[in-house]
């Protein structure tokens, strides 16, 4: 599969960089599975990736949820948009939001220049 094409047949390279969203998620793909291939296609389009953002959320859900462990999730900085991966897990994903919220109106914050 190629790398930036998604699982629904679109391709993430055609949006972050001429968006004029602050913020991406994508949902899915972060596992292990052959077909998980959302933090590769992800990575192909950030300019500026985060380690920190992702790493952070899986460390401080390990205690609610050790899978959250397992999560290949990447997060970074397309043009000015933040793009950040989620588990496919409804319940996963919100819980990620949830902890990641403070942070994220902290980096668009300062994607738009303090603003």
């Amino acid at each position: 599969a190629d790398a930036q094409q998604g699982a629904n047949g679109g391709d993430i390279s055609d949006s972050p960089a001429t968006t004029p969203f602050d913020l991406i998620f994508t949902t899915g793909g972060t596992g292990f599975a052959p077909r998980d291939i959302t933090p590769e296609a992800t990575l192909s389009i950030l300019d500026r990736e985060c380690h920190g953002l992702m790493s952070w959320a899986s460390a401080e859900l390990t205690a609610r949820q050790p899978l959250a462990t397992l999560s290949r999730a990447a997060a970074g900085v397309c043009g000015e948009t933040l793009v950040a991966n989620l588990p496919g897990n409804p319940s996963g994903a919100a819980q990620v939001v949830d902890v990641l919220f403070p942070l994220l109106l902290h980096a668009v914050r300062d994607l738009r220049g303090g603003r």
